[in-house]
């Protein structure tokens, strides 16, 4: 197993903790899940983003959206078929079981979620709060000192 050694990234960083544990997550991502179901990722405007996921056959009752902690989680699964069992000769559509993660990046909130034709769709947008949001600091110039002359009258 190789070992990436991330210390020179947080040497010129500050406040990107959650950076390691997300790279460390993605290392260590199991891969045999990794194409079910197929989703792609958009930028669909100036912060706006879109997830859309292949989940043909899943009925939306059957489909579960929930973020926690920075984390989305779109899981799927279907409903036990108890009206009949079916005898297939090729079975090529998977409708089995499923659970999704993405990391989301600070300040990025689900808008909307949508399902339609079997694809199903979500919208993200990344609102950055205004005490975060680049501003100008004026630099004083002026030369001009306040001076504290303190009152010696009153100590006598």
């Amino acid at each position: 197993m190789n070992a990436i050694d991330l210390s020179p990234l947080y040497r010129s960083t500050i406040g990107f903790d959650r950076l390691g544990a997300l790279l460390d997550t993605a290392l260590r991502a199991d891969q045999s899940a990794a194409g079910y179901p197929p989703y792609n990722i958009e930028v669909t405007g100036e912060n706006r983003y879109g997830i859309t996921l292949a989940v043909a056959g899943f009925e939306q009752h059957e489909l579960d959206i929930q973020t926690e902690r920075g984390v989305l989680t779109v899981r799927g699964k279907k409903a036990e078929d108890s009206k009949e069992e079916r005898k297939y000769l090729h079975q090529g559509i998977a409708t089995r079981s499923f659970e999704r993660k993405f990391s989301l990046a600070d300040h990025v909130e689900v808008t909307g979620a949508q399902l339609n034709n079997g694809l199903l769709s979500i919208s993200l947008v990344k609102e950055i709060p205004e005490a975060m949001k680049p501003r100008n600091i004026a630099i004083n110039n002026s030369g001009n000192l306040i001076q504290h002359n303190a009152d010696t009258s009153k100590a006598a």
